[in-house]
């Protein structure tokens, strides 16, 4: 077992004993267990998922965020978690098709006509498509 802090801005979302962790990294995806090599990494929009003491897996859609491993203790830093079961799939649908219909609208305007942020509306993609994803693998 070792240690899991999932954080946000909002709270402390969950903080526990777990057996295993996995998380979309930069590279793609990682695992984690009890006496990992200490770590550092930049976390992407996807599934977290982890073991916890009473053998139940928990699965959420995380947003971006970091990953630090060190000393059996795993701490999250990031935007925004939602467990699978809380995920409200129309809402999410909505969120995808919004944030699709604003990077179309960008690419048929100029830098200098477009008022929406590229990076913002990529992310808002990134973290639609991830919720959509977690709820489909897990519904």
């Amino acid at each position: 077992m070792f240690r899991l802090s999932i954080v946000t801005p909002e709270k402390v979302f969950y903080d526990g004993d777990v057996a295993s962790l996995v998380v979309h990294g930069s590279e793609g995806y990682l695992g984690v267990l009890s006496n990992h090599a200490p770590l550092i990494t930049a976390l992407q929009p996807g599934r977290l998922e982890f073991r916890d003491k009473d053998d139940k897996v928990e699965v959420m859609a995380a947003t971006n965020g970091f990953l630090e491993v060190s000393n059996n203790v795993a701490t999250i830093l990031c935007d925004a978690v939602e467990r699978a079961s809380d995920i409200d799939i129309q809402r999410a649908q909505e969120a995808y098709e919004r944030a699709k219909s604003r990077l179309a609208s960008l690419s048929s305007k100029s830098d200098e006509e477009s008022s929406i942020d590229l990076p913002r509306a990529r992310a808002a993609l990134e973290r639609a498509q991830a919720r959509l994803k977690v709820y489909k693998e897990t519904h």
